[in-house]
């Protein structure tokens, strides 16, 4: 992993999957992410979907994905994680 690298942990809403750990660098670029809980595949195929990704890009793609009748899903949960980390980063630039 990159130096320069903060993991972000959040418990999630709604969903199978518990908890999110996401590795992000300096750039705000994903170098690696993990989930505990939730279906193993698909949480896998986020993972290496978004290794690499701007949290922007991910924001974007993911948010408002919905599980079923949920109101929410994994990919909804990483996406509002994200920006609320975004937004206290973004604030402590201020």
């Amino acid at each position: 992993m990159k130096e320069n690298v903060k993991v972000i942990e959040f418990q999630t809403n709604g969903t199978c999957c518990q908890l999110m750990q996401v590795a992000i660098d300096e750039n705000n670029v994903i170098q690696d992410a993990n989930f505990l809980g939730g279906c193993n595949g698909n949480l896998q195929g986020i993972k290496s979907l978004i290794k690499g990704m701007k949290i922007d890009d991910v924001i974007e793609k993911l948010q408002g994905i919905e599980c079923g009748t949920k109101g929410t899903s994994c990919p909804d949960q990483l996406a509002k994680g994200l920006i609320r980390y975004r937004d206290e980063v973004l604030a402590q630039k201020v």
